[in-house]
């Protein structure tokens, strides 16, 4: 299993952050190996190769190889239709999207990945959530992953969820497009992880995550209790209770175009999972909610 730590140069990311970064490799898919890149796109060396982190992590962009076996930072379908529809995180489904991207898999962001599927504590110090996730890495992975990298991930967790909650510090002015979510509130050192309510997430992102559980496991269905208990559904990314699940759900059996569907078998509630990519279902919902606006 390979795992990441510590690649964002300690920035959280930065509202505008990743519209900078596509816009530029729209137009140069290496650009991130310019060595002028960061007087073309205005920001620190340093902080170019965090966005360089963050927009692979957020699953906007992917890392490839072209023909001459070079890195090259290719805009995914999702970076595509994030960028054509709401390139600076305006909307609450865009900014959930991006935090499920961002935690669904062990890498490239294993300490997300761990904080919100494996870590149980809802309410805990910076120092006891190192404690615990120096464990889990110490099971999990074989290399030996230094403190300081784990520090540096902890805290630039945390800062990514509460970044422009304390409109009191200078320090915080820079908020993240993660902030709005909620999911994290940070008090007087005590680190909470808030439960979350699927209206507050909005339904076109828990459709998406679906969308993309079904097409990434080749399955039509799921059950209540996988949403609530999986790895990278409903209740481990977001936080969500079982019974604002089961209300999520009776929402979407109501949607216009791609309602799902309870099947009960063995006395165990199913849910079909509507026929289409999550990419479409994106574009489509983005659609509509722009010519609302309009």
């Amino acid at each position: 299993m390979y795992m990441a730590y510590g690649q964002h140069q300690s920035f959280y990311l930065r509202d505008r952050w990743l519209n900078k970064g596509i816009k530029h490799l729209a137009t140069d898919e290496r650009f991130f190996y310019d060595k002028d890149a960061f007087e073309k796109i205005g920001l620190g060396k340093n902080m170019v190769q965090s966005l360089r982190y963050w927009v692979v992590a957020t699953g906007v962009v992917s890392e490839v190889y072209n023909a001459e076996r070079k890195k090259m930072h290719h805009i995914t379908e999702l970076g595509k239709l994030v960028f054509e529809y709401d390139k600076f995180i305006k909307f609450q489904e865009t900014a959930s999207i991006l935090h499920y991207q961002l935690v669904k898999n062990v890498e490239p962001s294993s300490t997300w990945y761990w904080y919100f599927n494996v870590n149980k504590e809802t309410v805990s110090t910076k120092d006891n959530l190192l404690n615990e996730l120096i464990k889990w890495v110490k099971d999990t992975e074989k290399k030996t992953v230094s403190e300081k990298s784990l520090k540096r991930d902890i805290d630039c967790l945390v800062k990514l969820y509460t970044a422009g909650q304390n409109v009191n510090d200078p320090e915080e002015v820079i908020q993240s497009p993660l902030h709005k979510l909620g999911l994290l509130e940070e008090k007087k050192g005590v680190i909470y992880k808030k439960a979350s309510n699927y209206d507050h997430i909005g339904l076109t992102a828990l459709m998406y995550v679906l969308l993309d559980y079904k097409s990434q496991n080749d399955v039509d269905t799921v059950s209540v209790d996988d949403l609530v208990h999986t790895v990278g559904l409903w209740g481990k990314t977001f936080n969500i209770s079982r019974s604002s699940i089961v209300n999520a759900l009776n929402q979407l059996t109501f949607h216009p175009k791609y309602p799902v569907s309870f099947i009960r078998t063995n006395n165990l509630d199913l849910i079909r999972i509507p026929n289409i990519t999550p990419q479409h279902f994106l574009q489509d919902e983005y659609s509509r909610k722009v010519e609302v606006i309009k």
